[in-house]
């Protein structure tokens, strides 16, 4: 099965900002751990990171000609405010997952809301590292 991984804003700044919500492992470590898996199970994976909203939006579309078959999003802080990326993610009937590696819901009130939720799929909340892996697993089972 053929993965796209998105990732947005300050992601790549994991194991150094705000440790206590985010965790002391790296952007590297994530990275690692989900192509070790993807490997491990036989599927075709890309991770992509961008602190650019339009980055993100071009990698979806990407996602529509290049036989993407599930992604995986964390959109960061665009979650709860990037209409843009809420309009690019509705338009590819690509199933999605969307990931926090916090509890937005047990945070500040403005990340209770996410603009992207309605148009995923599902959402992993406040599993860490391990909700990506476990949106992988439900993708790949899904198929």
């Amino acid at each position: 099965m053929k993965l796209l991984v998105l990732n947005g804003p300050n992601l790549n700044f994991l194991g150094i900002r705000e440790k206590g919500i985010y965790g002391n492992q790296d952007y590297a470590y994530l990275i690692e751990r989900l192509q070790k898996k993807a490997e491990a199970e036989g599927h075709e994976l890309e991770v992509f990171q961008s602190n650019y909203e339009g980055g993100l939006i071009d990698k979806i579309q990407e996602a529509y000609y290049t036989g993407v078959e599930g992604i995986i999003i964390n959109p960061g802080a665009f979650t709860h405010y990037s209409y843009a990326l809420r309009d690019a993610l509705a338009s590819v009937e690509i199933p999605k997952i969307e990931v926090h590696i916090s509890n937005v819901h047990k945070r500040e009130e403005f990340r209770h809301v996410s603009v992207t939720a309605p148009v995923c799929t599902g959402q992993v909340v406040g599993l860490g590292l391990k909700g990506y892996e476990l949106a992988m697993d439900y993708l790949t089972e899904k198929k």
